[in-house]
């Protein structure tokens, strides 16, 4: 049996992109869920869950009872980070935005990565003591993955991207943030946890997210988790070929339905 799953963030309306993204993802699975990933608590609002419900009944689709919350499953990530850092992986990163960026703009040569130069590995020399003097004297801290430890410890991984297999590149990210003190787990970190513990088998997202898929198999791999297959679809782009994004009002789907907009019409538009 094939479970696939739809996991907005509620900071915003559902756009275009999203609607393509449900319908892909409810179309391959013989069970579709829906996850509400509403880790930061700072931006996510109630009005956009009842949004998300709202717009995706509207478009036809329909979703297995409990809807999960990744606000209700911290207790499962605060699990999962003391398993990493049970084998030595996480370390605390004092660093702010600042100093990351003054730190790469020093270095001669920047490690890149799919979201641009890598963080360049400041605190992963300090030592226990540092770390603990720091610590003890309140300064503020994230925790990030030690990626070259965590490489050498699962050795050679891949995934199935549409039956193909993909080798891993655990380094892709760099040393990922993993928690912070306002967002205590990550995205990487609970999309692997929930997948699991939903059962999921095959995820359905945009072609934008794949390179994610490195570092998420590398958490699955390290965290002993199954390990779902991956299908990554086209986006969804506008007339200057830009993704869809949250400040499209007039590509929401309230507003395309306000402006008399069918279900049948956003298939069609999507070419589904």
């Amino acid at each position: 049996m094939t479970v696939t799953r739809f996991a907005p963030s509620p900071t915003g309306h559902l756009h275009l992109g999203h609607a393509y993204a449900a319908l892909i993802a409810a179309e391959a699975g013989s069970r579709f869920l829906l996850r509400i990933e509403d880790l930061d608590q700072g931006r996510a609002r109630d009005e956009f869950v009842l949004g998300i419900f709202e717009d995706l009944a509207w478009l036809g689709l329909a979703w297995e009872e409990p809807v999960l919350r990744q606000s209700s499953r911290m207790p499962a990530y605060r699990g999962a980070l003391e398993t990493l850092q049970a084998q030595g992986l996480l370390y605390p990163c004092f660093c702010t935005r600042k100093d990351i960026a003054d730190e790469i703009q020093r270095a001669t040569e920047a490690p890149q990565g799919p979201d641009g130069a890598l963080y360049p590995g400041t605190c992963r020399h300090l030592t226990q003591a540092q770390r603990a003097a720091r610590i003890a004297a309140g300064e503020s801290y994230a925790m990030r993955l030690d990626a070259a430890r965590a490489a050498g410890l699962v050795g050679a991984l891949s995934f199935l991207e549409r039956g193909h297999s993909v080798s891993v590149d655990p380094l892709l990210f760099g040393d990922l943030v993993l928690a912070r003190k306002d967002v205590p787990a990550a995205y990487h970190l609970a999309v692997v946890v929930d997948d699991a513990f939903q059962g999921v088998t095959l995820v359905t997202r945009g072609e934008d997210l794949l390179p994610a898929t490195h570092v998420q198999r590398l958490l699955q791999a390290l965290l002993e988790l199954p390990e779902p297959a991956y299908a990554h679809h086209r986006l969804i782009v506008d007339a200057q070929g830009r993704k869809f994004s949250k400040r499209d009002q007039a590509m929401t789907l309230r507003s395309l339905r306000a402006g008399g907009s069918t279900p049948a019409d956003i298939r069609a538009r999507l070419g589904l």
